[in-house]
C-alpha cells in the first residue's frame, strides 16, 4: 500500500480512468452534503491564507499491466462519493462557461477543464470518461458529459446534485469556486493486487466512522471475494434487484438482513453488528452449498420483506393486513412473517391460513398493549416462534404456540382483555385511532377512514365543567369525570366536533350532525341512552368491549389438542421444598426474607418463586435472583453481568469465576430491613436485564 497527500485535481489529471466496481453502492450523496462541500469550496477559494482543504481519502488499485495505447483503469475501493460530486461540480462549471463564452471568466477554457479532469481526449469508447460509475449512474453521468437529453429513468441523485451546482454558479463566484476546487486535498491510497486485501480496507474504513453501512459491507463481502465474472452475475441477477426493490428505502436494507438473520438463527443481532453476524453465518454449516445459494436466499426473502415492511404488496387483502401491522409498529414480527410468507408462496399454507396467522399476530400484540404488558420481550418471542411450527398441522401449531405462552409472554385472555379495555385511558393510547377505526369498520365492506373524523368526548374534557353536565353526572360528578373521561365508553367519532362542542348531552344527540342522526356504528350505543352518567358510560363500554372481543379475537383449541403441543415439565429433583427446609430461615431473618419476597413478587406478574434444595429461586424467563439463607444474612445471587450492574454503594461482588450456589455473576448480602430499598434496585436491574 502506498499513501500520500495529494491535490484532488492532480489525481484526476492525466490519461486514466477511475472505475467503480459493481459491488460498490450507487452514488448516494444528498443535497445537504453537496451544499456543505460547496460552502467549504467557496470559503477556501476566497481565502488566500488557506492553502488546502482536506476532504478524505481515495483508495484504489494500481492498474494491471496494459498496452501503452490503452487507458489505465484504477479500481476505486473508497472515495467514489467525493470523486463523483467534484466531477459533477466541474461539469457544471464547464457548462456555465460554454454558455457564457463572450466573457473571460477564468484563466482556462472550458475545453481544457473538461479534457484535463473529465474525459480522456481522442478516446471513443467508454475509456473516454475519467470516471466510470455503476449501472444507471454511469449512463446518466455519461449523458451529462456528452450533453444528451435525459429521461425519467435516469439517476435521480446524479441529476439533482448536478442541477444544484448549476443553480449555484454565476459569473460573480465561478472563479472563487474553481480556485477552491484546486485547494481540495485528499489522502491518495494506492493498493497492490495480490498483496492488499480490499475487504479489510473496507472494514478499516468503517471502523473509523466513515459512511459505510452494514449493508454496504455485506454486499462487498459477498461480491469482492468472487471472480470478476461471478461478481457481475451475482450483482446483476440478485443483489441489484434487491437494491432496486428497496428504492428510496435503501436504508432499510440492513434492517431486512437483521430480520433475515433473526429468522435463520432464532437470535437477534444488534443492528450495528449485522455485518459481523452475517460473516459468521455464511459458512457452509448453514446449509448453503455456495455463495450463490446464500445470495439467492437473501434475494428470495427480500421480496417478502419489501411487500410486508415497505408495504409494496399487490394483493389488496394482504396489503390491508400488513398496513395494520405497520400501524401497530409490530416490526418485531417480521422475522416470523418472512418465514411464513415463504411457506405461503410455496403453497404449504393457503391464503386464508396466512391471513389468519397475520390476524393472530395483530390481535396478540394489540391485546397486550391494551392490557399494559411490556413489549420488550416481543422480539425474542417472534425470533423463536417459527421453531414451534409443525408443517403437517401448520395453523393449529401456531395457535397452540400462542395459547400456551404464559407469564409475560401470554396472549391476554378474553376476560383480561374485556376488563382492561373498558377502564383503559384510550384517549392517550398511541393506537387510539386504529382502535376506533377497527371497531367502526369491523364486518363492513364500506369502510371509513378515521382520519376524516375527530375524536369526540361525549362528556366534554373542558376543565371548567358546564353546570348542566354536573347535573347530568350527578352528585359525584367530579369523581365520575376523573374516572371515565378518557375511557372507551366516553369516546366516539364525529365529523361535527365544533358543533357538538361542550353542549349538553340532549343537545349533542339532537342537533344537526348529532348522535341521533349519525350513521356511525360507534354512535348507535350513544343514542340508546337518555342520560349520560356513570351507568350509561359503563353500559356503552361493555357493549363496545363485546365487539372488541370479536375484532381482536383470541385463538381457540380444545384441551385435548393443546395437550399434544404442551411441553412436559422436566425436573431432576422431585422433592418438594418449602421455607421450613432452610436451617437459618427463622426469627428476624425469616421476617426479612418475607419482606424481600413480597417486594420481588410485586416487580411483575410474571415473577414466581420456587424453593430449591440449596437456594430459593425467583424466576420470570429464568432465575434472575436466587436467595441463600445464611446464619446472619441473606446471600443474593443476581443473574446479570457484573459490568452491567449499577451499584453506586459498591456492595456487589463479582463471583463470575467462583463456585457459588445460585445463578449469576453478582453477589450481594442483605442483613437489615433498612437496606431493602437499595437491594431491590439491584434486583430490578437483574430482572430488566433478563427481560431485555
Amino acid at each position: 500500500m502506498e499513501a500520500k497527500q495529494a491535490q484532488l485535481l492532480d489525481l484526476l489529471d492525466g490519461r486514466k480512468q477511475f472505475t467503480i466496481p459493481i459491488y460498490q453502492r450507487t452514488y448516494s450523496w444528498q443535497q445537504k452534503q453537496c451544499e456543505q462541500l460547496f460552502d467549504d469550496i467557496i470559503r477556501i477559494g476566497g481565502e488566500e491564507s488557506e492553502l488546502y482543504h482536506f476532504i478524505g481519502s481515495v483508495v484504489y488499485f494500481k492498474p494491471d499491466t496494459s498496452p501503452i495505447t490503452s487507458v489505465p483503469k484504477l479500481l476505486v475501493i473508497d472515495g467514489q462519493q467525493r470523486l463523483t460530486t467534484v466531477s459533477l461540480l466541474l461539469l457544471a462549471i464547464t457548462r456555465f462557461m460554454q454558455q457564457n463564452e463572450q466573457s473571460q471568466i477564468i484563466d482556462e477554457t472550458w475545453e481544457a477543464i473538461q479534457e484535463t479532469y473529465l474525459i480522456n481526449k481522442h478516446k471513443k469508447d467508454t475509456s473516454k470518461y475519467k470516471l466510470l460509475l455503476t449501472k444507471h449512474d454511469k449512463e446518466t453521468f455519461v449523458k451529462l458529459i456528452d450533453d444528451i437529453a435525459l429521461s425519467a429513468n435516469d439517476s435521480k441523485r446524479i441529476i439533482e446534485n448536478y442541477n444544484f451546482f448549476k443553480g449555484k454558479i454565476h459569473a460573480g463566484n465561478i472563479q472563487t469556486i474553481y480556485h477552491g476546487i484546486k485547494k481540495l486535498s485528499i489522502v491518495d491510497v494506492i493498493l497492490e493486487r495480490g498483496k492488499d486485501n480490499p475487504q479489510l480496507i473496507f472494514e478499516s474504513l468503517n471502523s473509523t466512522g466513515l459512511d459505510l453501512s452494514q449493508a454496504d459491507l455485506i454486499r462487498n463481502y459477498i461480491l469482492m471475494g468472487q471472480p470478476h465474472n461471478e461478481q457481475s452475475n451475482l450483482y446483476e441477477k440478485y443483489w441489484y434487484p434487491i437494491e432496486q426493490s428497496f428504492g428510496d428505502n435503501i436504508g432499510s436494507l440492513a434492517w431486512f438482513i437483521r430480520d433475515y438473520l433473526t429468522m435463520k438463527e432464532s437470535s437477534i443481532p444488534r443492528i450495528d453488528l449485522v455485518y459481523e453476524t452475517y460473516k459468521n453465518f455464511m459458512p457452509s454449516k448453514n446449509g448453503f452449498s455456495s455463495v450463490v445459494e446464500a445470495v439467492k436466499s437473501l434475494h428470495h426473502y427480500s421480496k417478502y420483506y419489501v411487500r410486508t415492511a415497505l408495504l409494496k404488496e399487490e394483493d389488496l387483502l394482504l396489503l390491508k393486513k400488513f398496513k395494520e401491522i405497520a400501524k401497530l409498529k409490530i416490526d418485531t414480527s417480521y422475522p416470523f412473517i418472512l418465514a411464513v410468507y415463504s411457506d405461503y408462496e410455496d403453497e404449504v399454507i393457503s391464503k386464508n391460513e396466512f391471513i389468519e396467522i397475520l390476524d393472530i399476530i395483530t390481535n396478540y400484540v394489540f391485546r397486550r398493549a391494551i392490557c399494559g404488558i411490556p413489549t420488550n420481550s416481543l422480539n425474542k418471542t417472534f425470533a423463536t416462534l417459527y421453531k414451534k411450527v409443525k408443517r403437517e398441522t401448520y395453523l393449529e401449531s401456531i395457535k397452540a404456540a400462542f395459547i400456551l405462552m404464559d407469564s409475560y409472554r401470554r396472549f391476554p385472555s378474553d376476560t383480561e382483555f374485556n376488563n382492561d379495555i373498558q377502564i383503559k385511558d384510550v384517549y392517550n393510547f398511541r393506537s387510539r385511532n386504529y382502535l376506533l377505526e377497527s371497531l367502526e369498520n369491523w364486518d363492513r365492506k364500506e369502510t371509513l377512514n378515521v382520519e376524516n373524523y375527530t375524536i369526540e368526548h361525549i362528556l366534554p374534557q373542558n376543565p371548567n365543567t358546564p353546570t348542566e353536565w354536573q347535573h347530568e353526572l350527578g352528585e359525584k360528578w367530579e369523581a365520575v369525570k376523573e374516572k371515565y373521561l378518557h375511557t372507551f365508553g366516553n369516546l366516539t367519532l364525529t365529523g361535527y366536533n365544533s358543533e357538538l362542542s361542550d353542549n349538553s348531552f340532549s343537545e349533542k344527540k339532537t342537533i344537526h350532525g348529532g348522535f341521533d342522526n349519525s350513521p356511525l356504528f360507534l354512535n348507535e350505543s350513544v343514542r340508546k341512552e337518555s342520560k349520560w352518567n356513570e351507568n350509561a358510560i359503563q353500559n356503552r363500554a361493555a357493549t363496545l368491549a363485546e365487539r372488541a372481543l370479536l375484532v381482536w379475537n383470541s385463538p381457540k383449541l380444545s384441551d385435548e389438542i393443546l395437550a399434544i403441543y404442551r411441553e412436559p415439565e422436566i425436573t431432576n429433583d422431585e422433592t418438594a421444598y418449602d421455607l421450613q427446609h432452610y436451617e437459618y430461615l427463622q426469627g428476624e431473618l425469616l421476617g426479612l426474607y418475607k419482606q424481600l419476597e413480597k417486594r420481588v413478587l410485586n416487580i411483575d406478574p410474571s415473577v414466581h418463586v420456587e424453593c430449591k434444595k440449596l437456594y430459593i429461586a425467583f424466576k420470570s424467563v429464568t432465575n434472575f435472583v436466587d436467595v441463600v439463607p445464611q446464619k446472619k444474612r441473606l446471600r443474593l445471587s443476581l443473574n446479570i453481568d457484573f459490568d452491567k450492574i449499577k451499584d453506586p454503594k459498591g456492595l456487589c461482588k463479582d463471583v463470575s469465576n467462583l463456585g457459588r450456589w445460585g445463578n449469576g455473576d453478582v453477589e450481594v448480602g442483605l442483613e437489615r430491613i433498612s437496606d431493602l430499598d437499595y437491594t431491590m434496585e439491584l434486583i430490578e436491574q437483574a430482572f430488566e436485564a433478563q427481560i431485555e
